[in-house]
Parts: C-alpha cells; sequence; structure tokens
C-alpha cells in the first residue's frame, strides 16, 4: 500500500522551473509509479507574512495558504523537502514557511517540563539540497550545517523520524548526464518513499 507524500519545493524562485523544480518533479514521477499518493507545495506561489513576534509565534493565526499547508502536512505520512542553498543555509522565505506552519497547537505543544510534545510523529522526511560548491566539501568542511539544523532542530523537534537527506552538490558545473543521474535517483527514492 502506497504512502501519502508531500513535496515541498522550498525555491522561493517562481518565475523559471529550476533545479529544485525539476528534481521535485522527477521525485513526484517516481512516486507516483510506485502507487503512492503526492501532493506538491511551491513554496514561492503561498502568501504568508515573516514572523514578527514570539506572541505572533505562538499566538497568531495561520493565513488562509499557511492553513491549507498545514492540513497538507497532517494528511502527509511522508514529506520531502527540496531547496537549493543560498548563503549556507535554506532561503528566508522556506524558513518563515516553517515558522509561519509548525507552530505550537499544529506541530508541537509546550511542556511544563521544557520537552515539546511532538504532534508529526510517526512520519518520515527526505531533504534534498542543490548548491554549487561540491557535496563532500559542504558535508566535511562546513559540516552541512543547514541540513542538521532542518533536520534535528525543525523536523526532528516537531517529530519527524527518519529524516534522511541528498545534497546535489556542483550544480553550475554539471554536465547534463549528471544531471540526469540525479533525476534517476529521484525517481529512485520516490518509488521507494525514502
Amino acid at each position: 500500500m502506497g504512502k501519502r507524500i508531500l513535496i515541498l519545493n522550498g525555491h522561493p524562485d517562481t518565475t523559471r522551473k529550476g533545479l529544485c523544480g525539476a528534481l521535485a518533479d522527477a521525485y513526484a514521477e517516481g512516486a507516483t509509479s510506485g502507487g503512492h499518493t503526492v501532493e506538491r507545495l511551491d513554496i514561492g506561489t503561498l502568501q504568508f507574512d515573516l514572523m514578527r513576534s514570539q506572541s505572533e509565534f505562538e499566538n497568531g493565526t495561520a493565513p488562509p495558504d499557511i492553513a491549507a499547508a498545514q492540513e497538507a502536512i497532517r494528511r502527509a505520512e511522508h514529506l520531502v523537502v527540496v531547496f537549493p542553498l543560498w548563503l549556507g543555509d535554506m532561503p528566508a522565505l522556506l524558513k518563515g514557511f516553517f515558522e509561519q506552519a509548525l507552530r505550537p497547537g499544529f506541530a508541537f505543544a509546550y511542556r511544563p517540563n521544557g520537552l515539546p510534545e511532538k504532534h508529526l510523529e510517526g512520519r518520515s522526511a527526505r531533504i534534498i539540497v542543490t548548491m554549487g560548491m561540491p557535496a563532500f566539501v559542504y558535508r566535511w568542511y562546513f559540516r552541512a550545517h543547514a541540513v542538521k539544523n532542518l533536520k534535528r532542530n525543525i523536523l526532528g523537534f516537531v517529530g519527524y523520524g527518519p529524516v534522511r537527506d541528498t545534497i546535489v552538490g556542483g550544480v553550475a558545473t554539471a554536465k547534463p548526464d549528471r544531471i540526469a543521474r540525479y533525476f534517476d535517483a529521484m525517481r529512485t527514492l520516490g518509488r521507494a518513499a525514502r
């Protein structure tokens, strides 16, 4: 029996498809052929403001696009997040989306002992990051900071696990056959819902 998968394209540019969009398409193609149900959100098309206070984060009302995204998150058993590395981290709009969507009450609840009650447990995730530098440089020299932050401090904090990652490095100089291999890898991951 297939899984319900939500793919978040975290690239904020809606004027062109780009590599992130194409990788998301390839993952979705594989997932669909593997018998899974796929929903997709392109972060750049959603309307929401960035958070400006703790009170807004804890007590504010989610904007309509965020409320709809929360329902998609709730339905999904597996989350796929695709984004480009910008200044060593995810784009600000994607971070803003997570702050809006993974609010207290929806994604977690505060407990008196300080540890959160995780509302999104029992779900897995895959992080796919594109970048100009070679993947091994990002992993070993830069210690994959953005991936670790998203994996542990955001997705893990609200209950996702396991959270796996794929780093697509050297995209600025990648030849077409190498890009084609990335698409094949995404289709394979999509079929397995991993």
